[in-house]
């Protein structure tokens, strides 16, 4: 459900209905309370409700901080593996200048392949939660297969093989990190905190009673809104490939890999 709200809504009609609907049901509860129970605008217990909303917001506070730095570093951590990725695929287009022409020609085959196999088909299955290492393992096997039946002659051409070697290796284990990346998201345990410590927060608010309704219903709004943005950045966070905020497919035209989109 996560997956489908991301790829088919805006950040800005997410955060209309997530922030919007956060704040309106809040002030609703918070009036419905108070006409409920009238007494409640008079503070009587403001003492102990604020205490009690200080300490669970201080802890709700450092649960959402946590979460929210985490899943920034993720995404980050992908971008970073994403373009090394593609860095080391155009490393072995450059490499591949030294050997015989033959060879060079298979190697680039292999990897047009690979970089558009990323881009048209494993990337699509990344972002909708079902990626797939079938995507570019044929591909990957052939760059492979390239390097492993050539044999290099001359110190020069030895030198750019066991780079170009290297390089092939490090692809193999971004694409892992990239993929096991793409099949990641928040344990069940940090979304019900995050989630549910909401439901626990601002109910809280509706119990701390002012005598004007308007600064209660600011109040109130105003903690469900920040309540309410906070949520709606775990939410499209979670998922790096996902969304508007998600990872660009992009290093892989850019650079020396520009030449294998070209008409």
């Amino acid at each position: 459900m996560s997956l489908w709200l991301l790829n088919h809504f805006s950040t800005i009609t997410l955060a209309v209905v997530a922030v919007g609907g956060t704040v309106l049901l809040a002030v609703a509860g918070s009036v419905l309370l108070r006409r409920r129970y009238p007494s409640l605008a008079q503070g009587e217990h403001n003492d102990m409700v604020g205490v009690t909303l200080g300490m669970f917001g201080a802890i709700y506070g450092i649960i959402l901080a946590f979460v929210i730095v985490t899943l920034w570093t993720q995404l980050e951590d992908t971008q970073t593996i994403v373009a090394s990725e593609a860095t080391n695929a155009a490393l072995i287009t450059r490499d591949a200048g030294a050997f015989p022409e033959a060879v060079r020609a298979r190697l680039d085959a292999a990897v047009s392949g690979y970089v558009h196999a990323v881009v048209e088909d494993q990337w699509p299955r990344m972002r909708a939660g079902n990626p797939s290492y079938g995507a570019t393992e044929a591909h990957l096997q052939d760059a492979f297969r390239v390097l492993q039946t050539y044999e290099p002659q001359g110190q020069a051409q030895q030198v750019f093989y066991e780079q170009a070697v290297g390089h092939l290796n490090d692809i193999a284990s971004q694409r892992r990190a990239r993929i096991t990346m793409a099949r990641r998201e928040l344990p069940p345990l940090l979304q019900a905190l995050a989630f549910g410590g909401a439901l626990v927060l601002i109910p809280l608010t509706f119990l701390y009673g002012l005598r004007k309704l308007r600064v209660q219903v600011l109040f109130v709004a105003s903690v469900a809104g920040l309540v309410g943005f906070s949520l709606l950045l775990v939410f499209v966070l979670d998922r790096p490939f996902s969304g508007d905020l998600s990872v660009s497919p992009a290093p892989y035209r850019e650079g020396a890999l520009a030449r294998y989109w070209t008409p």
